[in-house]
């Protein structure tokens, strides 16, 4: 199996460089970040002019250190989207109950995802479906038994403990779980979250429904069927959806914190739905480079390091700022490869196989670059034989425990283990698998291509300081404005991380 295949991708020690080697440098990672989040950027849009800069200058930083263009027009891989905004003052949902229409206000108590090209207008009886989830490996099954036909289903986000953390958040996904649903004959879905497990409060979460929501234009690569009704619901206005249901939201969220199976039952209400847009095309790239390996035998596989490099642009003011700079998510990943390809240029450090830096765009449309270059990629798909993604990893205190996504599903574990070992870096796997990180970073895409991966974070033990202030910095500036370059950093464990996957 190729998951198999990967040797120490480094000619040097695995555990760590060579003593001549230039370290990583916080200072200079930290320049790249300052560039990136800076708010001339505009906060990276996909497809913006503040993207474009930021393109151009991975590309430029890429062809100063030495390494060959990746993309299909020199650094660059161009992905194109549709692009559609939603026209709330000419759109509506409501709850039909005994007849009667009930009106649900938009932002406060709904919000319509535009992740795939809705109806215009649909009116369907809802169901209650559990966690809505169908995995086969574990025969389990959320929708067995149901009359779904020309319904709207609601579910509950997560999953039954039972299920293992990966692949439960893997049948979460869009494409997973859609293909059960249109087999079973769903028209829409309403998505509600436990609030013990959001990362963000309902008022921040619910401004980016008007920012713009793109789809890739080849519809091969679309999830969710045209056609379909996509709503995500506020879980302190839930409880409505379920009156005179026999069953409460509150019961849902007691028996899902405890462990215990859902019911699955139909609502007493039907959803009515009206849907205006406004759409257009975009075209924003993705950046690849390659830094050539030296083995003649091994110079033609690939270990992929991504991150993505869009942001969420310019959105709904919070304090009086408009501008979601994104400094950690993921100016802090592009950092990262740009101090890696530095650190590659001047120590003149020759690896055995060759290594694809790529900066993908849309990360924040639904990992929709990093989707398009899995597809297409720049080199032989079956060259790709590991992928390397950072995302967001939250240098805010010391390096001493690096979480570590996909840490038992292939033999790329080993490796981290190799070099973690020696430095005594403690190593851990997702401490909260119900939020779902499994599946919301770029790593994902190669793994359902067939290319093993791994998703870093900065650790912490439960009850910490260390995730006291992670668990802060999600409230106060994930998806925020503030996450600019006017928050508190460690440069140097920064550094250290760098230096870490630099040995791996």
């Amino acid at each position: 199996m190729r998951r198999l295949l990967l040797l120490l991708v480094v000619l040097a020690a695995p555990a760590s460089l060579r003593a001549a080697d230039p370290q990583p440098d916080g200072k200079r990672w930290w320049s790249y970040v300052q560039y990136l989040a800076d708010d001339k950027l505009e906060g990276r849009n996909t497809g913006s002019a503040g993207y474009r800069q930021a393109a151009a200058y991975v590309a430029d930083h890429w062809k100063r250190a030495g390494l060959e263009p990746a993309g299909n027009s020199g650094f660059f891989q161009t992905v194109e989207f549709r692009s559609r905004r939603i026209r709330e003052e000419r759109s509506s949902l409501a709850l039909i109950r005994n007849g009667v229409r009930e009106p649900l206000a938009l932002g406060d108590e709904a919000a319509l995802s535009l992740r795939n090209e809705p109806p215009a207008s649909l009116a369907a009886p809802v169901v209650f479906v559990g966690y809505g989830l169908t995995v086969p490996e574990h025969h389990y099954d959320d929708l067995a038994g149901l009359d779904l036909k020309g319904k709207i289903v609601l579910y509950l986000s997560g999953g039954p403990a039972s299920l293992p953390g990966e692949l439960k958040a893997h049948y979460q996904s869009a494409g997973e779980r859609w293909q059960f649903l249109a087999r079973a004959g769903v028209v829409g879905t309403i998505a509600v979250q436990n609030p013990s497990h959001m990362d963000l409060p309902w008022e921040r979460s619910t401004l980016a429904r008007l920012q713009a929501a793109m789809t890739l234009s080849e519809s091969a690569l679309t999830e969710i069927p045209a056609g379909k009704l996509t709503l995500l619901i506020n879980p302190a206005r839930a409880e409505r959806f379920f009156t005179g249901s026999g069953h409460t939201f509150q019961e849902i969220l007691q028996l899902s914190d405890a462990g215990q199976p859902l019911p699955r039952f139909p609502l007493a209400v039907s959803l009515a739905a009206q849907v205006a847009l406004e759409t257009a095309a975009v075209d924003s790239p993705n950046v690849a480079a390659v830094w050539r390996g030296s083995d003649p035998k091994l110079r033609d596989e690939y270990v992929v390091l991504s991150a993505h490099l869009d942001h969420l642009g310019a959105g709904e003011p919070i304090q009086g700022d408009r501008i979601y700079n994104g400094a950690m998510d993921d100016a802090s990943g592009i950092a990262t490869l740009l101090e890696i390809s530095t650190l590659l240029s001047e120590s003149k450090i020759r690896t055995r196989r060759s290594i694809l830096f790529v900066a993908v765009t849309a990360e924040e449309k639904g990992l929709l670059g990093s989707k398009y270059f899995a597809a297409h990629p720049t080199v032989q798909p079956a060259s790709m034989v590991a992928n390397f993604n950072f995302d967001m990893f939250l240098p805010l205190h010391p390096l001493k425990i690096l979480t570590v996504l996909g840490l038992d599903e292939s033999d790329l574990g080993d490796r981290i283990r190799e070099v973690a070992r020696p430095l005594g870096l403690q190593l851990q796997r997702d401490p909260e698998p119900d939020r779902n990180i499994f599946i919301r970073s770029d790593q994902y895409n190669f793994i359902r291509r067939g290319v093993p991966a791994l998703y870093f974070k900065f650790g912490y033990e439960k009850g910490s300081p260390q995730e006291a202030l992670q668990k802060a910095w999600l409230k106060e500036r994930y998806h925020a404005p503030s996450d600019d370059v006017n928050q508190p950093v460690d440069l140097q464990a920064a550094a250290d991380f760098v230096q870490v996957m630099l040995s791996v």
